[in-house]
């Protein structure tokens, strides 16, 4: 790849970390927006897939905002892959003002769902789907990452677990252990929003909702990225998934940025290398 194209590459990858202004899908592209994945309203998700013949990876993109905030518009830090031969995906979910945990959760396993239903029809790889987002958005991708066959949280009794799973995870900056982010008698907050109340009351909620929880020998690999001074998400709660995972023998990869807060300062050019070197590790098919 000529090096101005790697730097354009970088650029709109960096603009896709800070959830800004999306960049320009290549020509050829096929969208399509608004797909039904379920009955709510915020059941919805759009779709990018590239020229060509496929079968394409699948990245699927999950936004972030506190679980009660954001939008599915634009991809996120997934929209720059389109040009490197991946489908993307983004999603809605509903807001903890809509339901509380653990709905999240089952909108993202029901979307993962109906893209694997669907992977013929949109010319998806149903073998090679990657979820990665934000905040909140890194939080259902990391419990989406542990949690593949665990019937319990998909949300339908009729779901084969398995159909939800994914083969890589990108986890920017998200909340792992939500009991230690809404203690007992802690004020009002997010986390607090989506349980329905604290963990003094809520405890066995907060673990159902926290990666750790799931965590298996068999879960795909994770690149986990935060910032060392954010100071909304403790860098902590990124360590212990990272060395949690470890431990269990998944593979990960923490990185940590250095003087970035929650959001700005996380999407390097290095960093953003390293997000496409790994998503090409697990999901691009290998060269014969």
């Amino acid at each position: 790849m000529r090096l101005r194209s790697l730097a354009v590459l970088i650029l709109t990858a960096s603009v896709g970390f800070a959830q800004s202004k999306a960049p320009k899908l290549p020509e050829g592209t096929t969208i399509e927006k608004d797909l039904a994945y379920g009955t709510h309203e915020r059941n919805k998700l759009d779709i990018a897939v590239p020229k060509g013949d496929g079968p394409f990876p699948l990245l699927i993109w999950i936004h972030g905002g506190g679980w009660e905030a954001g939008d599915k518009a634009g991809f996120g830090a997934f929209a720059s892959q389109v040009a490197r031969g991946y489908a993307v995906a983004s999603i809605n979910y509903r807001y903890s003002k809509h339901a509380v945990f653990p709905a999240q959760i089952h909108d993202a396993k029901a979307a993962v769902r109906f893209l694997r239903a669907n992977a013929k029809k949109y010319n998806f790889d149903p073998e090679k789907f990657g979820v990665g987002g934000g905040s909140a958005g890194g939080h259902l991708s990391a419990l989406l990452g542990t949690s593949g066959g665990v019937k319990e949280l998909e949300g339908d009794d009729n779901a084969k677990p398995d159909a939800s799973r994914v083969q890589a995870v990108f986890d920017l900056f998200g909340p792992t252990d939500l009991a230690k982010l809404s203690p007992a008698g802690a004020p009002t907050n997010a986390v607090t929003r989506l349980l329905g109340g604290d963990t003094g009351l809520k405890k066995l909620l907060a673990e159902t909702g926290t990666p750790q929880t799931y965590i298996s020998k068999d879960d795909p690999p994770f690149l986990i990225a935060h910032g060392d001074q954010d100071k909304l998400v403790p860098l902590k709660q990124s360590q212990d998934l990272h060395e949690a995972l470890k431990a269990a023998g998944v593979e990960s990869e923490l990185i940590v940025a250095k003087g970035a807060g929650h959001g700005p300062g996380v999407g390097t050019p290095a960093n953003i290398l390293k997000m496409m070197a790994f998503l090409d590790k697990h999901l691009k098919p290998a060269k014969k």
